[in-house]
């Protein structure tokens, strides 16, 4: 097996819960007793499966931005990618396979991934790497060069309602519908909306694309249910979902409307970023960017 693996596709697919689950099995089965059967599932009362949740394997690392008090840090730091000497330089504890999984390498410092590139240009037998990464095509094309791609594609609509509903199997049709449109095959970021009843979010931007907003009643009555302190998580969905339904939006148009439907695209994202770094008045921030989709309207 490759000692470098680039484990690529969009953020919330399942990359890193299958980089965590292919290290545990890689690391059961080297040490043993060998996990019968195929897929990566290790039973519980394995010793191997034990230890790593534990966080106490000592053939095991796992790289990701810190978190102290309540905070996660933006990147993983060059002292984390250097703590890995210990694990690199000495020898195999439980087997002769050792894993360390980077979630995400996206994250590094510019000195942690040069960091990094040093070990995996030298990699010490037996050691994998499972790099979990959201844009390959940032990374350092000297760390790409040292590994082999696996790329993860979005999932159909099938198998997103069948991950949804195993988290979830209470969830109504409607409901279902618009978190599969909203994960855009990623469980991971229909996961994020669930119990928010975006259905009526979906719904209210539908309704204002089609038919526009001449007497601004629908986006001064979304405005007002969205900037109530109760609704602050469903603001924070309608901040994501309204660049993002005018981007779905855009993808069905040519010419003129594409143009149009670009430049309130741009706009809807430009303020829906900055709406709570700013601390924007979010009733105002609501209502201009209802603004925004209802300018998709036909007769607009």
């Amino acid at each position: 097996m490759h000692h470098g693996w680039i484990l690529a596709g969009p953020k919330g697919i399942g990359k890193s819960s299958f980089a965590r689950a292919l290290a545990q099995r890689l690391l059961a089965d080297a040490a043993g007793p060998v996990v019968e059967g195929e897929g990566l599932a290790v039973p519980e009362s394995h010793p191997v499966r034990r230890l790593i949740e534990a966080t106490a394997h000592p053939d095991y690392a796992e790289l990701s931005p810190i978190e102290k008090d309540g905070v996660t840090a933006r990147n993983i730091s060059v002292d984390q990618v250097r703590g890995l000497q210990r694990l690199i330089q000495s020898a195999p504890s439980l087997s002769p396979r050792r894993v360390v999984v980077i979630d995400s390498v996206d994250d590094l410092e510019r000195g942690a991934a040069n960091a990094l590139l040093k070990s995996l240009e030298e990699p010490p037998a037996d050691m994998i790497f499972l790099l979990v990464s959201h844009a390959p095509g940032r990374l350092l094309p000297t760390i790409r060069s040292r590994c082999r791609s696996l790329r993860f594609d979005p999932l159909d609509d099938a198998a997103m309602r069948s991950v949804l509903s195993a988290n979830d199997a209470a969830l109504s049709p409607q409901e279902m519908d618009a978190l599969v449109r909203a994960g855009e095959g990623s469980p991971g970021q229909a996961l994020r909306y669930a119990g928010l009843n975006l259905f009526e979010i979906e719904k209210a931007l539908s309704e204002l694309a089609a038919r526009g907003d001449t007497g601004n009643g629908q986006r001064l009555a979304l405005a007002k249910a969205l900037a109530l302190k109760s609704a602050k998580p469903r603001y924070e969905a309608f901040l994501e979902r309204a660049p993002a339904f005018i981007a779905q939006a855009a993808r069905t148009r040519h010419g003129l409307a594409l143009g149009q439907a670009l430049d309130h695209w741009e706009q809807a994202r430009h303020l829906a970023g900055g709406a709570i770094i700013l601390s924007l008045d979010p009733a105002a921030v609501a209502f201009e960017l209802a603004g925004h989709v209802a300018a998709l309207a036909p007769s607009s």
